[in-house]
């Protein structure tokens, strides 16, 4: 759970981290931190770095191909070797008329 917290934070502050590299590496003298998110365009940042974690989280939740009702099998020890977890699909059971 941490992990997919931190990757969020992380794709939503590129945008800042990267416009204030670029102004460090474009500016002659460094004038701090401060004085660069004082200059800093905020509001486009943030809409940037909404707009990558939203597109980040819609194309990893994509390529899930896991289906609510596939039954999940946790890692297991077989014959010595060790199995990783996997789900299984299982189709949807027809109902029985009466």
């Amino acid at each position: 759970m941490s992990r997919i917290v931190i990757e969020n934070i992380f794709f939503f502050m590129l945008p800042t981290v990267a416009y204030i590299a670029w102004v460090a590496f474009k500016d002659d003298e460094w004038a701090g931190i401060g004085a660069v998110l004082r200059r800093a365009p905020l509001l486009r940042l943030f809409v940037a770095g909404a707009a990558l974690m939203l597109a980040t989280l819609v194309t990893f939740s994509s390529r899930s191909h896991n289906n609510p009702q596939d039954v999940y099998v946790p890692p297991s020890v077989q014959d010595g070797k060790l199995t990783p977890g996997h789900t299984i699909h299982e189709p949807p059971a027809k109902a029985q008329d009466n």
